[in-house]
């Protein structure tokens, strides 16, 4: 089996590389540091075309493959996973939904904005009490004439407060599990829909996490997305999409750290030689070397089935299952590598382990991805 990228594939993502490393790179740290939406950077990113990679020419996407999207998150991520997690989910969470059920209205309004980067895309399933059971919702929307009437909240909700849509999940119908549950498509200027708390963060700390509060929010009942009680298979269809691409931003972040410590130790000299002379330095580097191997294996496999369009929820799990626990310890691994300035700020990787924690957790925590892999394996 051979997952090289194509020739067209490989001139993408040097393409995207090359912008990651002179415009986002020298800036990361200080993304990091003054925590706030990297609007200029997302900008520049909209006019290289990245803000809607695998979507077709006639929404004003690139009309990549799903490939060239993963090879560009990875190189995003690499430079900065703040970055790469607002691409990701505006893409996968926001744009792709809407491309997959949405009518030609709605195409016609939001994807030309979104892929353009006009508008940033919001993704709003988790609540306090919903995270990995998210069929437990209990935002509620009432039809009442044209709008539905939404009252609620949602938290931990990627570009909350700098998004422009929010493809919002509501209980439409009484009782509890996934039926009755409706995906409303929310513009930011919504009556009666507030940005609440903006979470401070361990790490993504130029991608802000805010709560969603609807008090009587007025949602057109022509935002709907699909039909009612539709909204948990939408939410579900692309969890697929958006794992691989997880898996793709915990590689960025992986080898963004293993390059520093590989460059570290060659540089490093103590008691006379070079510390990746050491053989437990080399034994560190082997490991992280050979994971990462493993775990680019994994995700572009996946992305290979999606690309083909077979389904991939196995692999996708797999994936984002691997490559972000790969990512923790990896990163882990490069602190020690560099001793106590590991430990400081000084240095990029303390940096790339605080980003690194929540891939194991978002889009489903690795626990629940055991969970998926196991019922695809004996169903």
């Amino acid at each position: 089996m051979d997952f090289k990228l194509s020739e067209e594939q490989k001139m993408f993502q040097n393409v995207v590389r090359n912008f990651a490393r002179k415009e986002i790179l020298p800036v990361a740290a200080q993304i990091d540091d003054e925590g706030v939406f990297p609007r200029k950077l997302v900008d520049k990113m909209a006019k290289l075309g990245l803000m809607g990679i695998p979507l077709p020419l006639q929404w004003g996407g690139a009309g990549a493959d799903f490939i060239s999207y993963i090879a560009a998150l990875e190189e995003i991520s690499y430079a900065s996973a703040s970055l790469g997690v607002i691409l990701a989910v505006h893409t996968s969470l926001g744009a792709m939904p809407i491309l997959r059920y949405g009518n030609k209205q709605q195409k016609m309004r939001y994807l030309p904005r979104m892929t353009s980067g006009e508008w940033i895309g919001a993704f709003a399933l988790t609540e306090a009490n919903s995270g990995s059971d998210a069929s437990s919702l209990s935002t509620r929307a009432e039809k009442s004439g044209g709008h539905y009437i939404v009252n609620g909240a949602k938290m931990f909700i990627t570009s909350g407060g700098s998004a422009d849509t929010y493809l919002t999940f509501v209980r439409t119908q009484q009782g509890s599990g996934p039926q009755g549950i409706t995906a409303l498509i929310v513009e930011k200027d919504t009556p009666g829909f507030t940005i609440g708390k903006i979470e401070k963060k361990m790490g993504l700390n130029g991608s802000p996490t805010a709560q969603l509060v609807f008090e009587n929010a007025r949602v057109p009942a022509e935002n709907i997305l699909g039909g009612e009680g539709q909204g948990f298979e939408i939410a579900m269809s692309n969890l697929d999409v958006g794992r691989i691409g997880i898996a793709a931003q915990g590689l960025g972040i992986a080898q963004a750290a293993f390059d520093a410590a590989l460059n570290y130790s060659k540089e490093r000299v103590q008691f006379n030689q070079r510390i990746c002379d050491f053989q437990g330095i080399q034994f560190m580097l082997s490991d992280m070397a050979t994971a990462l191997d493993a775990a680019r294996l994994l995700t572009y496999r996946a992305a290979s089935i999606k690309n083909d369009g077979a389904r991939c929820t196995k692999e996708a799990s797999m994936a984002k299952l691997y490559a972000t626990d790969a990512a923790m310890r990896i990163t882990t691994d490069a602190v020690q590598i560099f001793g106590g300035y590991g430990y400081c700020k000084e240095y990029p990787v303390e940096r790339l382990m605080r980003d690194a924690k929540v891939t194991q957790i978002y889009e489903g925590s690795n626990q629940i991805q055991r969970i998926v892999i196991a019922r695809q394996l004996t169903k």
